[in-house]
């Protein structure tokens, strides 16, 4: 009798909807570095026309708020900006006539990126991900992730452990850096960054200033054009400048981004 009912138990079993037993698709196979770096690379040679791409046809607020504090925590400084990018508003300013026979000065070197008395100016490029700056690090590819409803590869990095070259301030926070970075998997954008600088920066030999922690990282969002920008950019910094110890905090919001008319 026992062995009938357990023929009647599988026979009834295998009656059951096929559906109520779904094999959920295994998700496809993780890429190797050497293609993700390749399609990293490949993707910023594209950043600076989807930022004028992005500006040109969408509006939008941004709020920029930076806050100074002294060594016991305390604000002592707030600086708060508000802007508004309206391209229909935006009015193509004509290039002055060329004057015969009048020659252009040429720019001095240095005279179009920002310098102070901490060290020499830090130049955009230096962070341009090429295959110098990824050389710079060690990458570990930990997995994927959703992020704002797409799939994002997940990378952690840090500094390698090979001695890199320092010739600019640029140079010291790259080769201190380590943290971590969603690209997203169909652009390959860079969709998140966080960053923390690992070791002190020194400027000038520590003696016009010192960093020691320096937290950094931004929330990238697409539009149905494909466009990317970002959404929420914020850092802190503690250190010094001569005698006096700084902290910094800095957060910038882009809202109300909508399609121009």
């Amino acid at each position: 009798m026992k062995s009938f009912c357990q023929v009647i138990v599988a026979s009834a079993l295998m009656t059951l909807p096929v559906r109520g037993f779904a094999v959920t698709p295994a998700e496809p196979p993780l890429p190797t570095l050497e293609e993700v770096f390749s399609r990293m690379t490949d993707r910023a040679r594209l950043e600076s026309e989807n930022d004028r791409s992005f500006e040109s046809q969408f509006s939008f607020v941004r709020s920029r708020v930076t806050e100074h504090r002294n060594s016991k925590g305390e604000i002592k400084k707030q600086e708060s900006k508000i802007s508004t990018n309206n391209p229909a508003l935006k009015k193509r300013v004509a290039e002055p006539a060329a004057v015969p026979g009048h020659v252009p000065e040429k720019a001095q070197p240095g005279t179009n990126r920002s310098s102070s008395a901490r060290g020499k100016a830090v130049k955009k490029d230096e962070f341009s991900v090429n295959d110098e700056l990824i050389k710079r690090f060690e990458f570990t590819l930990v997995g994927r992730e959703k992020l704002n409803g797409r799939p994002a590869l997940v990378l952690d990095f840090e500094p390698a452990k090979e001695k890199q070259p320092e010739r600019s301030l640029g140079d010291k926070f790259i080769n201190r850096t380590a943290g971590r970075v969603w690209l997203d998997e169909e652009d390959y954008a860079m969709a998140k960054v966080t960053l923390r600088l690992t070791k002190r920066v020194n400027v000038v030999g520590g003696l016009v200033g010192a960093i020691w922690k320096f937290n950094f990282g931004f929330v990238r969002e697409r539009t149905e054009e494909g466009l990317w920008f970002a959404r929420e950019t914020t850092w802190h910094l503690e250190g010094r400048e001569v005698f006096d110890k700084r902290t910094l905090d800095y957060r910038e919001v882009r809202t109300d981004v909508r399609k121009a008319q």
